[in-house]
């Protein structure tokens, strides 16, 4: 769910916070389309190229723009419909954590469309928003989205692609990517499901966003309610013991009532997509100690906890998966015979998001060496080769089942240079491979491997060496096109005499020895 800030005034919430050197983020933080490193309130931005290898880098024409939003990255639209460009981010050391990932925007008219583009986000195979900044960039708004996840593996990719709405090209202004301790949102799965941030606040507060170094996971914390009963909470709150780790600041002010009556709030502020659950999380914290204050809350009139005791050690309340629809009331009630009004803290709201699958790891690391193999490989082959389904790598076709595997590569004259990884053979499930009209140089692999492989097209290359004789071994083998290449030695003879296989190994190849006649 995408959040906004404007630009100038996003820059005074992140110098006005105090910078510390005590804490530190184990985070990436990368400044889409830069060329230099910075540091910014404590934490270490770096520039993108060490992340991706496609796109261009653009320059802002605005001036007094937070440096992390003066360039962006953008992504050719052109021949690329449903074709995704990813930031692999090297995650192996933590990639059984959850990763809070966070994708900022501001257009700044780089395309040179009044209105920004609309396009897709993913991460590793799970789909996870459009993103849509049209309406926050006429306000003169930048916006960001957030979401936590767990990585598929050694590297996490996110992802932008176009969508059939998309009239210009996709961008980004910056990514961060932060591995979050085991104990913060544990009772959700990430392996079967995914977070999308709705809305994150620290309630009765009027000051800029808090963030790094008062949360050291840096997520954002926004201002909500100050019109709607705000009080100081006490500084002495010795508020612990609560696993998701909010920061110490946001329990220094509350949404309260005096009287012992309801406090109704419209939170989160916009409404929301019905055919998600969501998780909630509530903190609550209260310095009183003789008359324990107890509450009642409830969401659209659903009852979602009763007889809450509030104490200085502070509390959570949390729902993994509530349904909601459209405008949420959230209500807080004196408990039955409690003579003090209601209080909140803070809170956090998530769109729970099914993680997507992935496809089989063999595959993946075999369509890996073979994008390193070739010299110059299609500019979409990053992140999950088949996931989402509507993103497959271009030239890729897979199959869905309990195993999502590679069945088919046609890359037919994609001026593709470099050599045929032999690693292409752990792709057990091909069944077709058109490599024809490149300028593929080495030698052919031993698919003996690809016991299901029916099509090999290889024409118009430059292959050299001889015709692996364990092809004529393939069953299920019959098209073989090996002409115009440099092979030598003898045709196998188990492939001449091959029943139902089509065999071209001319013209070309002149120190190819023919069977004889």
């Amino acid at each position: 769910m995408m959040m906004m800030f404007t630009p100038l005034l996003f820059l005074l919430f992140l110098f006005q916070l105090p910078v510390s050197f005590s804490q530190s983020s184990r985070g990436v933080f990368i400044d889409c389309g830069s060329n230099d490193g910075l540091s910014l309130n404590g934490l270490q931005w770096v520039p993108d190229t060490g992340y991706i290898s496609t796109g261009t880098s653009k320059n802002i024409a605005r001036q007094g723009l937070v440096p992390t939003l003066a360039t962006v990255r953008t992504f050719p639209l052109q021949d690329n419909l449903f074709k995704k460009f990813c930031y692999e981010i090297p995650v192996n050391e933590r990639r059984t954590m959850k990763h809070l990932v966070r994708t900022t925007y501001y257009y700044g008219g780089v395309n040179g469309n009044g209105n920004p583009p609309v396009f897709d986000q993913i991460v590793d195979g799970t789909f996870w928003s459009v993103v849509n900044t049209t309406d926050d960039y006429v306000t003169g708004n930048l916006s960001y989205y957030e979401g936590v996840f767990m990585p598929t593996g050694k590297n996490l990719s996110v992802c932008l692609a176009a969508n059939v709405y998309t009239d210009s090209d996709p961008f980004i202004s910056a990514l961060e990517v932060v591995p979050l301790w085991d104990q913060l949102y544990n009772s959700t799965d990430f392996k079967s499901f995914a977070f999308s941030l709705v809305s994150r606040n620290s309630f009765g507060y009027d000051g800029p966003v808090i963030g790094f170094p008062d949360d050291q996971f840096n997520r954002y914390w926004e201002p909500f309610g100050l019109d709607a009963f705000p009080q100081s909470s006490s500084r002495n709150l010795a508020v612990s013991g609560i696993w998701n780790l909010p920061p110490a600041k946001v329990f220094q002010t509350r949404l309260s009532k005096g009287l012992a009556e309801p406090l109704t709030l419209l939170w989160p502020a916009g409404p929301v997509t019905p055919q998600y659950n969501y998780s909630i999380y509530l903190y609550f914290a209260d310095d009183q100690t003789a008359s324990p204050r107890t509450l009642d809350i409830s969401i659209n009139g659903v009852p979602y906890y009763n007889n809450l005791v509030v104490a200085p050690a502070g509390v959570v309340v949390f729902a993994s998966r509530w349904p909601l629809d459209g405008i949420t009331n959230l209500t807080l009630t004196p408990a039955p015979g409690s003579t003090m009004g209601p209080l909140i803290n803070a809170g956090e709201v998530f769109q729970v998001l099914p993680a997507g699958a992935k496809t089989l790891p063999r595959d993946v690391i075999a369509m890996m060496e073979l994008r390193s193999s070739f010299r110059n490989p299609p500019a979409d082959w990053h992140g999950d080769p088949c996931l989402p389904s509507q993103y497959p790598w271009t030239g890729v076709t897979c199959l869905e089942g309990r195993r999502i595997r590679v069945v088919s590569l046609n890359l037919t004259s994609m001026g593709l240079s470099g050599s045929i990884s032999h690693l292409i053979t752990r792709m057990t499930a091909l069944t077709s491979i058109f490599l024809g009209n490149n300028s593929l140089h080495g030698t052919i692999p031993d698919f003996s491997p690809l016991k299901g492989l029916e099509i090999l097209h290889l024409e118009d290359n430059h292959l050299g060496g001889t015709i692996p004789p364990s092809l004529g071994n393939l069953q299920h083998l019959r098209e073989l096109f090996l002409q115009n290449n440099n092979l030598t030695g003898p045709v196998p003879s188990n492939l001449i005499s091959k029943p139902g296989l089509t065999l071209r190994y001319t013209p070309g190849n002149p120190f190819l020895t023919p069977p004889p006649s």
